[in-house]
């Protein structure tokens, strides 16, 4: 959540720290008969539970213990809701309309354990009415639950929360979404090089839409989210969809909100090592060349390679092609050139350096840049020609094009 940039308002609350306000709440329910003790043994559920499979029937709790006259505390139970039996009950869902549920098919759930910790569904239903919780948003899994926390709203004396069940996403091959499709943790988009918020735009998009428009920031999601206009129907997860959001962020980006998140990649990819020292400035600086070429931040970081690393590390088939002898007098030439520049380099005044070499050799562009590619970065493919002496700066790129030259 701290990656994502998401904050909550209060808290946190911990479900620990909250155990004397459940049991406060379960005596509630004792008193005013919504509950009971129940003292079935598991040998014995287990055996009604075959009973009733063998029968065709579904198997729930057949009420043995429901109205027992004798509740002793010294014998081991487990606190059950008394749900009522006849009837239906109807969760009023914002995507779904109204969901009705026979009541005769419920199950008088658990809400205690013998070992004295409240169950899941019924510290929810205690948790949101105590921080006034308006709306429950999440998956379509959930909905089985809601009947049974509406009806324990409903014993509690509080108002329930409007819902809203959303469909689950779907993998590529229409499956439901897994660890089989990929990533299983949000911070594993973080390794592979995501920006935050291409993320939350992707997840936000995902079954709702705002017209045609694609991205947006947390802001006009804020602006613009409506539940009216999530579909119901399932969304499925896009990997090159994600991909294509993350590419469009990186473009448009500002270098100061990229730096933050490229830092610690360049960490993870080992071209920075921890406690480096150097200024989200300095690499902010050197963003800008790199913001067309990339679609992940991790591509991002393997094309800045030849600017954190002292040495160059040469691939040999280019240096081999590239670094001839022919090359050397446009080097001596664009190394004079260099030097009576002041920092910080100017592209215009590099464009201009490169242009008088290549008429007073009378050569082309590409005879001239590709060489000098290959002595600055090593590599044959690389940010913008001009760019790189401005990113490395005139001390580095003169040694390392009188290094090309020898």
């Amino acid at each position: 959540m701290q990656w994502l940039g998401l904050d909550y308002d209060e808290g946190p609350f911990r479900q620990m720290e909250r155990q004397d306000r459940y049991r406060e709440q379960l005596a509630n329910l004792l008193d005013a008969g919504k509950a009971y003790r129940c003292y079935c043994t598991a040998e014995e559920l287990e055996a009604k539970r075959k009973a009733q499979q063998a029968a065709g029937e579904n198997p729930r709790y057949d009420g043995t213990c429901r109205n027992r006259t004798d509740q002793p505390t010294d014998q081991p139970h487990v606190l059950r809701f008394k749900a009522p039996k006849e009837g239906t009950v109807t969760v009023k869902d914002i995507l779904r309309g109204n969901v009705n549920f026979e009541l005769k098919e419920m199950d008088d759930i658990i809400l205690q354990r013998t070992d004295g910790t409240p169950t899941y569904n019924f510290v929810v239903v205690v948790d949101d009415a105590d921080m006034q919780i308006t709306h429950v948003i999440r998956g379509d899994d959930h909905l089985s639950n809601t009947p049974k926390q509406a009806l324990l709203y409903d014993a509690l004396g509080v108002a329930r929360p409007q819902f809203a069940h959303i469909s689950m996403i779907l993998g590529p091959d229409k499956t439901r979404l897994s660890k089989r499709h990929g990533a299983t943790s949000t911070l594993e988009y973080q390794k592979q090089g995501y920006l935050p918020h291409a993320l939350i735009n992707y997840l936000a998009r995902l079954g709702w839409s705002h017209g045609d428009q694609e991205l947006f920031t947390l802001e006009e999601m804020i602006q613009h989210f409506a539940l009216e206009n999530v579909t119901i129907s399932a969304a499925v997860f896009n990997p090159e969809k994600l991909l294509w959001v993350n590419e469009q962020w990186i473009q448009t980006s500002t270098p100061e909100d990229i730096a933050p998140h490229l830092e610690p990649i360049l960490v993870q990819e080992r071209l920075l090592s921890e406690g480096h020292g150097r200024s989200r400035d300095g690499i902010a600086r050197i963003i800008p060349p790199l913001q067309k070429r990339a679609k992940t931040l991790v591509e991002m970081a393997h094309g800045a390679a030849f600017y954190f690393k002292d040495e160059v590390e040469f691939d040999e088939k280019a240096k081999e092609k590239f670094l001839t002898f022919e090359v050397k007098p446009w080097f001596e030439k664009l190394c004079a050139g260099l030097e009576k520049m002041d920092e910080p380099l100017e592209h215009d005044a590099v464009e201009s350096l490169f242009k008088q070499v290549i008429e007073e050799e009378g050569i082309k562009l590409k005879n001239l840049a590709q060489p000098v590619r290959v002595a600055l970065t090593g590599q044959t493919a690389s940010p913008g020609i001009y760019d790189l002496f401005l990113m490395l700066g005139k001390d580095r790129s003169l040694t390392r094009l009188r290094n090309g030259i020898n």
